[in-house]
């Protein structure tokens, strides 16, 4: 299995729909493609997903938040929290 930083694994687009709280229906749906590529791109099976398909999953999870981390020692996801620019103090 190659290391492909632009591709992120199936697990990552799993793991950032849990923390969204998103079906793959909704992110479908957000990320303007069939559920069908959606399911092609979140499986482990190695299925062939055109890269249109991937930029748009990616950038329908970084509008929402998601921050994709890829080091040499494994990858994640990260969930931003909403920026909030009111100041802290009472």
């Amino acid at each position: 299995m190659g290391g492909d930083h632009a591709r992120s694994p199936p697990r990552q687009s799993r793991a950032a729909r849990a923390l969204l709280g998103w079906t793959p229906e909704t992110l479908a749906d957000k990320a303007r493609t069939s559920l069908t590529a959606l399911r092609r791109l979140e499986s482990d099976n190695g299925l062939e997903v055109y890269e249109s398909t991937r930029d748009q999953v990616r950038r329908a999870l970084e509008t929402a938040g998601i921050v994709v981390l890829s080091t040499d020692n494994g990858e994640g996801v990260l969930l931003l929290h909403e920026r909030d620019d009111r100041p802290t103090m009472r």
